[in-house]
């Protein structure tokens, strides 16, 4: 039993629900830049190359066939454009994660950057700053 208490310790800790909460908005980030890059930015691209349509951008390496059955067999394709969309799906997220991180980094560097206020005198310290002050009334 003590196995099971253990996962429920780790199941319920606050990192493990934010962990989760992250990783279900990481893949709904992931869809939406998927829609921005095919949606938005690899039509234009494709237009000012000559109206490529990334989708259709494949190397064929043998064309469709009908087997003996009378079915058809689909072609073997490289899918060039498929794999440009997604190299820059990748960047696209890979760059607002940099960003992300590095927002989170400055913000905690001027964290750090504020001083601490100073400890409070000791008695010593105290003590010693009247002498000096009655010392320097006296002269």
């Amino acid at each position: 039993m003590s196995l099971l208490k253990e996962f429920k310790a780790f199941a319920v800790k606050g990192n493990v629900v934010d962990m989760a909460v992250g990783i279900i908005i990481g893949g709904a980030f992931g869809k939406i830049v998927s829609s921005f890059v095919s949606d938005i930015i690899m039509p234009p691209i494709g237009l000012l190359i000559g109206g490529v349509d990334f989708k259709e951008l494949v190397f064929t390496l043998k064309q469709a066939t009908t087997n003996a059955a009378g079915n058809a067999v689909a072609p073997v394709t490289i899918n060039i454009g498929t794999f440009i969309q997604t190299t820059v799906d990748f960047l696209i997220i890979a760059f607002a994660i940099f960003m992300l991180v590095k927002a989170l980094n400055n913000l905690k560097k001027k964290a750090d950057k504020v001083p601490a206020t100073p400890p409070a005198p000791t008695k010593e310290e105290s003590l010693l700053t009247e002498i000096r002050d009655i010392l320097k009334e006296k002269k």
